[in-house]
């Protein structure tokens, strides 16, 4: 987020959110439809989720790869119109029942991905077949192993890639070429999935840029042990000689659990990554700010000490502080990729030195109104307190949403928030909103469900709850337009217009 960036506001929503005729929120005509809105209330900036391919749970923090889209929100009716498809060739759609249906998506994906790649690839030479084979060349780099690893982990029934044959999983040249030889068909059209994907995100990009939206993505800071980033790069991680993490990613105990959080990514080697010039990095960096104008990086403060958990241990308890050079990391990436559009996720226990590192490289952090009244003044999430390089939230996807966080308040903490407010009566969730606004960050951010007043049944996610996450959707596109209006009279008032091109 430059400096030089006016005062601009925005909406969280992750396009699976959106209303969709397979099951699912695609980047097809709603997605474009949500750009207009946004428009029309003001609003200069649509944050997501991360993009990547998801696994089980449908968490978009746990994907099988840090580079690849996920092929589900690709938007079927497109490829009628490329060609791709017949428009016979379509499965009967469905109405949004306000609940992502992954299965269902899934299978209508499966069912017709045969059908697109074969027409696809029969049309000879045009345009679009130079530009996949310009995508594959350009992607080569991550592309080819991705392609291998999701055709492989297809074959072998969706194990993991440590339960291939060892040949594979230790990735033999003989091995690699063997599987790439017998998997070919199905490799092929893993790369057809990729270039549909990051062929519709860049025209959907395109379009929100023209309108005067930019879009805001979501980096995790570590990837999936089961991923293609793994098994292609086991060097740059702490692994065991079976591919194993031997060290593993979490928070320790604090306020919020006695036993920390175990989350179980594997960890990386730093010295490797160093020995590497970072050049991993370098090109994830790379490719997310080609895919976005400003990239949000979760759980920042791993750049500074990672919280390193034995792989044996089932709890975070007995973990160690592991320092990271976060410094000769961001040095190696502004050297190479110039001025980084990156804003830091540093909620949680933040130490003095990750407030440094932040600091150091200019990024803005981040403020969550939610977390502010209790009571005391020098809450760093007051607005009082905010310096005006952050970015200001009501909640996260990881929150609950702001009018069932106001309902679930005791009488005494409701007395705490209005007397803020200056008021014996709150107004949730647009009291809240209007202090984000109001306020000196430079960027403000409401999650869609608070602008519609909506309560606790869309919520996002649940951390530490397994199930019946990410499933939240609208079941329609066409937003409120009482909503709309007061989103964009008070973007008005606080002068959150517009910002200027990135």
């Amino acid at each position: 987020m430059p400096r030089s960036t006016r005062r601009a506001s925005g909406i969280l929503l992750h396009p699976t959110s959106l209303p969709g005729d397979f099951g699912i929120g695609t980047l097809g005509r709603n997605a474009y439809r949500f750009i207009d809105q946004l428009r029309s209330a003001g609003q200069s900036v649509w944050q997501v989720l991360p993009l990547g391919p998801t696994g089980w749970g449908n968490s978009p923090y746990t994907t099988f790869s840090a580079f690849a889209g996920n092929p589900l929100m690709i938007d079927l009716p497109e490829l009628v119109r490329v060609g791709d498809l017949t428009a016979t060739e379509l499965p009967a759609t469905g109405p949004s029942h306000g609940k992502v249906d992954f299965a269902m998506a899934t299978q209508v994906l499966d069912e017709i991905l045969p059908m697109a790649t074969s027409r696809f690839f029969r049309q000879g030479r045009s345009k679009r077949m130079a530009d996949y084979e310009c995508f594959c060349q350009k992607q080569a780099f991550w592309l080819n192993d991705y392609a291998l690893f999701r055709a492989a982990r297809g074959h072998f029934g969706h194990q993991p890639w440590t339960e291939w044959p060892a040949a594979l999983c230790d990735r033999k040249h003989q091995a690699l070429h063997q599987w790439g030889t017998t998997l070919a068909d199905t490799i092929r059209q893993e790369k057809y999935l990729q270039f549909l994907f990051f062929e519709q995100w860049m025209q959907l990009k395109g379009y929100a840029n023209r309108q005067g939206v930019k879009l805001f993505g979501d980096m995790p800071i570590f990837v999936a042990q089961d991923s293609s980033d793994v098994w292609c790069n086991r060097e740059l991680f702490r692994l065991d000689p079976q591919g194993n993490p031997s060290v593993v990613a979490g928070v320790p105990p604090d306020y919020f659990s006695r036993t920390g959080q175990r989350w179980g990514n594997p960890l990386y080697d730093w010295d490797a990554m160093i020995r590497n010039n970072f050049d991993w990095w370098c090109a994830r960096i790379a490719m997310a700010t080609d895919m976005f104008d400003l990239v949000r990086i979760d759980h920042f403060r791993g750049f500074a000490a990672c919280w390193e958990i034995p792989a044996a241990e089932k709890t975070a308890i007995n973990g160690r502080w592991r320092t990271v050079p976060g410094d000769r990391l961001f040095q190696a990436l502004q050297a190479r990729l110039g001025k980084l559009p990156l804003v830091a996720e540093d909620l949680g226990v933040i130490t003095e030195d990750v407030i440094a590192l932040r600091d150091r490289w200019r990024f803005p952090g981040m403020c969550i109104l939610q977390f502010a009244f209790d009571g005391r003044p020098d809450n760093p999430y007051l607005p009082h307190n905010f310096q005006p390089d952050s970015v200001v939230f009501t909640c996260t996807h990881d929150n609950n949403t702001t009018l069932a966080w106001w309902r679930g308040l005791k009488p005494q903490e409701r007395r705490r928030v209005c007397h803020y407010f200056g008021k014996q009566r709150c107004d949730m969730p647009w009291d809240l909103i209007r202090l984000a606004a109001a306020s000196v960050a430079r960027l403000c951010i409401f999650p869609l469900q608070d602008v519609l007043a909506l309560g606790g049944e869309a919520r996002m996610n649940r951390p530490g709850v397994a199930g019946g996450n990410w499933d939240w959707q609208l079941e329609s596109i066409d937003l409120p337009p009482e909503a709309l209006q007061r989103l964009a009279e008070l973007t008005h008032t606080f002068h959150r217009i517009e910002t200027d091109s990135a």
